[in-house]
């Protein structure tokens, strides 16, 4: 990754001076082809002025012709010296008069002609034209200039832009490669501290050791290990805590089967002395202690799994279905009308139609905590009562973004209201803790029936609140689901639990 990050570093950096360097090289040439185009004009005024240089034609061959430079031709070739030379040839190719160092090929038209030729290791620019002169007739008059721009622009280039440009890049990659690599060595460091730890070091990294530009990310870090250690830590709260209360149900169940195991051996033992059947009689007490801690076992096992399905937040494993509340809470009566009756509680039932897309499984789970815990709680001889139904918003939360949450026609709700010790108003928000205890609960209980009633909303985006029950004593719990608005086009209401 930091060897990436390097590469795509240098390429950054690098490209725009690699750009600059091609425009600085294109701005160097756009200003000698200028000047190159402005020296070809003042060669091509000048050119006409050395053809009425030739006053005569040649007196015998092998002589020249009468030439008298112009005052401007005469002016060009003294200002510029060694730099500039002239020539005068015939149209047969031949130089007459002048350098004769000059090569040319006449011109078919009187139109003016440049090339470039060497001489001395000097490049020049050369323009020729064929001309009519004052007394030799048709001739060509040719100028040589090694002042050119554009002679001199290729060496130019190279030896002030190229060359310079390429050390330029050069000195800049190896700046920029070592800048990169120790601006990389805390990231790197940090990389190889986080490999080297133990998967069960979860501590947080000091940030003071740490650059102003990694410090964002060394924060993000010790946030992910502070939740993955208060996860890791209620996990083993929470199996600790399970592991504890299912001993008390197994040690009674293995006392009860050691017990009966040594009345059989000692059945055994008489049987064969009095040679008849070895009998083992159990009492009314001993089947009962053995069906109460085989109960509670099977129950702590059936909410330690709900919960287990609650934490795991996973609708598509989970599939979501619509669940009738009021075909629920009328189950619930034929489940716990028994218990109720065995201690004299008036178990009412006051429901209304309301439905909601969630987890039947689950929401079962939920009421029948409810309602179980509601008895548990309720004295001898006291009431318990099982409501549900639909109200427009919820009334146990004022927290504004459920109270504004998009596409929802109706909230569902499902209370359990009864006339036991209740639970005090500073202690409400604990009682959804795993294995938590409220004061005055007479009858054993795993202490799970709320947490996860607790989990179960949260999954389905609904709220748990508590409140005084309506007789003016006891505990009234109120569990209250968002029903999601459904209209022709719109989306499946199970969609928001998905999300």
């Amino acid at each position: 990754m930091t060897a990436n990050l390097r590469f795509r570093l240098l390429v950054l950096l690098l490209v725009p001076l690699m750009l600059l360097g091609v425009m600085g090289g294109w701005f160097s040439y756009s200003a000698a082809d200028e000047a190159s185009t402005q020296h070809d004009q003042r060669l091509l005024r000048l050119l006409p002025a050395l053809a009425d240089s030739v006053l005569a034609p040649s007196i015998a061959d092998g002589t020249p012709p009468l030439v008298s430079l112009t005052p401007s031709v005469e002016d060009f070739l003294r200002n510029q010296g060694d730099e500039v030379a002239y020539a005068i040839g015939d149209l047969q190719g031949n130089v007459v008069a002048g350098d004769a160092w000059i090569r040319f090929d006449v011109p078919a038209t009187g139109t003016a002609e440049f090339h470039s030729q060497e001489h001395d290791g000097v490049t020049y620019r050369v323009g020729v034209l064929k001309a009519e002169t004052y007394g030799a007739g048709e001739m060509v008059v040719m100028l040589a200039d090694s002042s050119d721009v554009r002679q001199q622009w290729v060496r130019q280039l190279i030896m002030h832009v190229l060359l310079p440009n390429l050390l330029l890049i050069a000195g800049a990659a190896v700046a920029i490669y070592w800048s990169v690599s120790r601006a990389f060595k805390p990231l790197h460091k940090l990389t190889q501290a986080v490999e080297r730890r133990s998967p069960r070091d979860l501590s947080p990294i000091d940030e003071q050791t740490s650059p102003a530009e990694v410090r964002p990310l060394v924060r993000a870090l010790n946030r992910l290990f502070s939740l993955v250690n208060a996860q890791a830590e209620g996990q083993r709260r929470f199996v600790a805590d399970a592991a504890h209360q299912l001993r008390t149900p197994l040690a009674a169940l293995q006392a009860q089967v050691e017990a009966w195991a040594l009345s059989a051996q000692e059945a055994q033992r008489i049987a064969k002395r009095s040679g008849g059947q070895a009998q083992v009689v159990l009492n009314v007490e001993q089947i009962e202690q053995l069906r109460d801690a085989t109960r509670r076992t099977s129950q702590l096992a059936r909410q330690l799994l709900a919960l287990s399905r609650a934490d795991a937040r996973n609708a598509e494993v989970q599939p979501l279905q619509e669940v009738d509340l009021k075909d629920l809470c009328e189950s619930m009566l034929e489940t716990f009308i028994d218990r109720a009756s065995a201690k004299g509680l008036d178990f009412g039932l006051e429901v209304q139609p309301a439905s909601v897309w969630g987890h039947s499984w689950l929401l079962r789970e939920l009421v029948s905590n409810l309602v179980e815990d509601a008895i548990k709680c309720a004295p001898q001889g006291g009431s318990v009562t099982l409501l549900c139904g639909l109200r427009p918003q919820p009334v146990g939360t004022d927290d504004v973004t459920l109270l504004n949450m998009p596409g929802v026609a109706h909230w569902a709700y499902v209370e359990v209201d009864d006339d036991g010790p209740g639970v005090p108003e500073e202690e409400r928000n604990q009682i959804t803790q795993r294995f938590y205890r409220a004061q005055g609960v007479v009858e054993e209980g795993t202490g799970l029936g709320l947490a996860i009633a607790d989990e179960i909303t949260q999954l389905h985006q609904g709220v748990l609140s508590f409140a005084e029950g309506s007789l003016g004593k006891g505990l009234l719990v109120r569990l209250e689901i968002p029903v999601q608005s459904v209209s022709e086009g719109s989306h499946d209401p199970s969609e928001g639990l998905k999300e």
